[in-house]
Parts: C-alpha cells; sequence; structure tokens
C-alpha cells in the first residue's frame, strides 16, 4: 500500500550572499508507517574537500557536530536531549523548519512510496550522492 511522505534535503549554505549549496543528506517522515529516518554523506573527507572549495573559513568540526545533532534528533536518541523525546512528527517539523545556520534544510517535499526506507535511500541518491555544489532540490519521480 502506498502512503504518503515529506522530506527535506539537508544542506550546506556556507555563503547566503552566493547562494551556493551544498546537499549533505535527507530527512523523510512517512506518518503512515511510523516512520522518520536520515542519510546523511558518510564520506567526511570528499564532504570536507567539496565544503572548503566554496568556504575556505568554513568550521568543518562545527558542521559535523550541526549533521550529528540531525542524525541524533532524528533517532530519538536521549543523547540529543529534550527535542529527541518529542513525537516523529515534531522531531521532523522541528529537523525541516527553516534556519539560517551554515546547515539548513530544503523547502519540503511530497511523495508516495510503499516502503519510507527504501523512499529514503531513493532520493539521497537522486539528491545527494549525484550532487554537484550548486546543486538544487527537485523532488524525485513518486
Amino acid at each position: 500500500m502506498r502512503q504518503a511522505f515529506d522530506y527535506v534535503i539537508v544542506q550546506l549554505v556556507p555563503r547566503v550572499e552566493r547562494d551556493e549549496r551544498l546537499n549533505l543528506g535527507a530527512i523523510l517522515f512517512c506518518p503512515g508507517a511510523g516512520y522518520l529516518g536520515c542519510l546523511l554523506a558518510g564520506d567526511e573527507v570528499e564532504r570536507d574537500l567539496r565544503a572548503s572549495s566554496l568556504a575556505r573559513q568554513l568550521d568543518l568540526p562545527a558542521v559535523r557536530r550541526q549533521l550529528e545533532a540531525i542524525r541524533a534528533v532524528c533517532a530519538g536518541a536521549p543523547s540529543a536531549g529534550p527535542i529527541a523525546r518529542l513525537s516523529r512528527s515534531e522531531r521532523f517539523h522541528w529537523l525541516s523548519a527553516p534556519r539560517s545556520t551554515v546547515v539548513q534544510p530544503s523547502a519540503a517535499h511530497a511523495g508516495l512510496c510503499e516502503d519510507p526506507a527504501l523512499a529514503l535511500a531513493r532520493v539521497f541518491e537522486a539528491e545527494v550522492a549525484r550532487s554537484s555544489p550548486t546543486t538544487r532540490s527537485v523532488p524525485p519521480p513518486a
């Protein structure tokens, strides 16, 4: 049975005035399946090199900490504090809320899927694994 889901792309925006973005991950929420998951770029060496080409003064350890915080909140890990104790829906809305930090979520997109983990993997492949430093988020086919 196909179920509705929402997702955002986690983006690195080192210099807002240049509107350069690097897609670092995806967060997907499927309420019908009780699913909230994220996939974040794992190759820190490649990510660091690509990020450095966008902003030489970027605090890469701070970026890594923000990504780890996203991962922890998404998983509901106790180390993520009170936000992690919220419902999946509330955590997704917190994670997808607009922010003015170097790591930002894209606008939310929607789709239909039978398997939310597979849908997340497809979004990640389409938007992150194949992205370049100036990508834009486009929803994959549902």
